[in-house]
């Protein structure tokens, strides 16, 4: 499964532009509805001063990644905070959460990430988690940010999944291995290219592959990538 950057859905509300990877709100495409478990990933720019008003979610793994700029989070618990470019949050909804996510900034807009994963389990205590990440501390390597093994300083999903994010130099080479059953590799391009199983892939393209032992990958250019890994529901 490739997708490329160009083929994404792409919503302009003004205030908020957003490319769909995956079928949402009013881009649906029956061929592009998920990748095993990974139901939602929409690459978001939200304006200086503007944001995402009150809303409610439930039974969903959600995971914000900043690429630049800075968003501030308030949600129904009392919790309320800041994440910027480095940080990764995410929010299991569960039994049923309300939130916000607002751009603080009266300047600068904010890119980020938002990414769906179907749960594991449902109607757990809605959870949430935060964690910064230093990439540059281990350029050419992948980070894991989140699993649902208990790793240090990596966040908690419920589902068998998990997200690594790494910076890496042209003409590195790295490989990736599910380690759940039945799992699969998304793997996004946020800048650079990189070759992947035989496909070139440059900025903002994606493939998604299952069934492999591992996944190898070679930098073509100074690149920031991100591979999930999710259960080939």
């Amino acid at each position: 499964m490739i997708h490329r950057a160009a083929s994404r859905g792409f919503a302009d509300h003004g205030w908020l532009k957003s490319s769909h990877t995956f079928s949402f709100a009013g881009y649906h495409d029956k061929d592009r509805m998920n990748f095993g478990a990974l139901r939602v990933l929409n690459d978001d720019r939200v304006a200086p001063g503007m944001g995402f008003g009150m809303h409610g979610h439930s039974d969903m793994e959600i995971v914000s990644i900043p690429l630049s700029g800075s968003l501030a989070h308030k949600d129904s618990t009392g919790r309320s905070e800041t994440i910027l470019s480095g940080d990764v949050q995410i929010m299991s909804a569960g039994t049923g959460i309300m939130h916000s996510e607002f751009n603080p900034d009266k300047a600068q807009e904010v890119n980020f990430l938002q990414i769906w994963v179907l749960p594991d389990k449902k109607g757990i205590e809605p959870r949430y988690g935060q964690l910064s990440f230093d990439l540059e501390a281990k350029r050419n390597e992948f980070i894991r940010l989140v699993s649902w093994q208990e790793y240090k300083d990596v966040l908690w999903i419920n589902q068998r999944a998990q997200f690594w994010q790494g910076v890496f130099d042209p003409g590195a080479k790295v490989k990736i291995s599910p380690e759940g059953e039945n799992a699969g590799i998304y793997l996004f391009v946020i800048k650079g290219s990189a070759l992947v199983a035989g496909e070139t892939l440059q900025t903002r393209d994606a493939l998604g592959l299952s069934g492999l032992e591992a996944v190898d990958i070679e930098v073509t250019s100074d690149a920031r990538l991100l591979a999930i890994e999710v259960p080939m529901v």
